[in-house]
This record gives C-alpha cells, sequence and structure tokens, in this order.
C-alpha cells in the first residue's frame, strides 16, 4: 500500500468577508503548535483588498517562530501591492509547512494560476472559508456557486470546506448550530466534506473544546493575541 503523501502548502480562499484571512492565521499558529520543529510559514497572497490582512499579524507570528511573507507595499498607501517571488519557497523546500492566504473571491483566486505547474509537484489541499451569515454564502446552493467559481479561477479543486459561520462576539450557541447546518448541507450538495469548524475562543461552547457535537474538527481562535485590525 503506497504510504499517503504528507501536505505541505495548505491554500485558505473564500468570498469577501469570510474571515479568511484570521482563520489562515491561526492555522498557521496550529500547525507550529503540532509540528514544532518544523518550518512554517505563511503567505499573505492578498492583492485585492488592503484591509484585514494576515500581515497583520506578521510581528505576533514571527514571535512564535513563523515566517510570514506579505505582498511588497503591504501595510503602506500604495494601492496595488504586488507578490514577493519569495512565495514560491514554499514549493522548494521540502522541509517546510506553508498556509497561503488568497485574495477574496475569484478575483483574488487567479494569482494561483501562475503558480499551477508547481502546485502539481506537491502535496496540498485548497480550503475553502464559509460564514453563512454572509450574503454570497448564506444556503448551500450559493456555497456551492461561489466553490465553483473559486475553483474554477484558481484552476484547483477545493479539498475541504471550513465552518467560519460567525455574527463576531455576539455569535450565540444557537447560531453556531444554524451555521453548521448549513455547512453540512452544502457538504452533501458539493460532496465537498466540511473539514474544520471555526470560532472565537471565548464564544465557543466550552463542550466544543475539540469537535462539535457532530463530529467536525474545531479551530479554536483567540482574536486578541494572534490578529489586531
Amino acid at each position: 500500500m503506497e504510504e499517503e503523501k504528507k501536505v505541505r502548502l495548505y491554500v485558505f480562499v473564500g468570498a469577501y468577508g469570510s474571515g479568511k484571512s484570521e482563520v489562515s492565521v491561526h492555522f498557521a499558529h496550529k500547525l507550529k503548535k503540532e509540528n514544532p520543529d518544523a518550518k512554517v510559514m505563511l503567505a499573505d497572497l492578498d492583492i485585492v483588498n488592503p484591509y484585514y490582512r494576515s500581515a497583520d499579524a506578521k510581528e505576533v507570528l514571527e514571535k512564535e517562530g513563523i515566517r510570514v511573507i506579505v505582498p511588497e507595499y503591504a501595510n503602506t498607501n500604495v494601492d496595488v501591492p504586488a507578490l514577493s517571488g519569495e512565495v514560491y519557497s514554499a514549493f522548494d523546500m521540502p522541509d517546510t509547512l506553508a498556509v497561503f492566504d488568497i485574495g477574496g473571491e475569484d478575483l483574488g483566486a487567479r494569482v494561483l494560476g501562475a503558480m499551477l505547474s508547481r502546485f502539481q509537484k506537491i502535496e496540498y489541499r485548497v480550503f475553502m472559508v464559509v460564514n453563512a451569515f454572509r450574503p454570497f454564502t448564506s444556503d448551500a446552493e450559493s456555497i456551492k456557486l461561489m466553490a465553483s467559481e473559486l475553483s474554477e479561477a484558481a484552476r484547483l479543486p477545493i479539498s475541504g470546506l471550513i465552518n467560519n459561520s460567525n455574527l463576531l462576539e455576539e455569535t450565540t450557541e444557537e447560531e453556531l448550530i444554524e451555521g453548521e447546518k448549513v455547512l453540512l448541507s452544502a457538504q452533501e450538495l458539493t460532496g465537498i466534506p466540511v473539514v474544520y469548524q471555526t470560532g472565537l475562543d471565548h464564544v465557543l461552547p466550552e463542550s466544543w473544546k475539540e469537535k462539535t457535537p457532530s463530529g467536525i474538527p474545531v479551530l479554536r481562535m483567540d482574536r486578541n493575541v494572534l490578529y489586531k485590525y
């Protein structure tokens, strides 16, 4: 039986306002925590939206030993940042685990097209971050449409859905359950599995410490520590 190749690259896509940058930051933190001896890098490839970038967490992540690559001119007054050539090191360094935070919707996902040949030589996963309380991903049909558009733009298949359904600090357990139902319906419709449930650490129920009641692994997030607006 052929040994399963280790995933070395995780790509996060999603609609505007899905929270993918925040999820990307915490996923990089998770990788480093689980693989303390490994080299972990986070590449902010969001050259579309100058706000709420994963680059904003650069200082905090680098203190944890996570290498952060940001668009040239990120966090400056230059309108259109450019990708750094350092991004390609994610494909060339077999001892590195990498996270790519991709710009909003299909326009941002197109940045991956230039790297298509590189993806064919590495084990990767593309995760679509979904907030079911956002207008363009509020039901299974719209999630399916968004997933199709993102996959077509990126020219890569989406491996999993990440349920980031929330109303910020006001999110209740009932709303978390409601969001999960939408994502599970999308899973049934698309065939794309829900791989993580996210949530702010102080919002998620204590009983959801590792998994939701339906068995979805939980990625707990602490905005005050890891992601500052």
